[in-house]
């Protein structure tokens, strides 16, 4: 997957976030844990964003961290939700599942780019010792 479909798939994520938020009943915890949902699920996409504009890979590592933490903390938000009672499991089951496939998606990313960066900084050391 490349950059721009996984910027429209976070995107999209968050959209479908705020339209769970929109359907939620009207309660005091319905309100608390929506606007949770509502901030972390619209971060992963904003700070994947971001890290598609990093101005180097410890910085791309760094952003893309903050947006598996938002992906993952959204699930913990979801799954509140259902565990309260205020949305059955089976109307969530779909985002949820694309909750995890970005969360999986990202870290491998982020896996990859480590192990770039430790590649690019080993040859490094290598040529500077000669």
């Amino acid at each position: 997957m490349d950059a721009e479909e996984l910027k429209k798939r976070t995107k999209q994520f968050g959209l479908r976030c705020i339209k769970v938020v929109e359907t939620l009943p009207k309660t005091r915890t319905a309100d608390v844990l929506g606007k949770q949902l509502l901030r972390s699920a619209t971060s992963v996409g904003a700070n994947y964003r971001s890290a598609c504009r990093a101005q180097s890979k410890r910085d791309f590592i760094h952003k893309v961290a903050i947006s598996i933490e938002e992906a993952d903390e959204s699930l913990y938000w979801l799954e509140m939700m259902v565990e309260a009672g205020l949305t059955p499991e089976n109307r969530l089951a779909d985002l949820m599942k694309e909750g995890d496939e970005i969360v999986a998606i990202l870290t491998a990313s982020s896996q990859t780019a480590k192990r770039n960066l430790r590649r690019h900084n080993h040859q490094s050391a290598i040529r500077n010792q000669q």
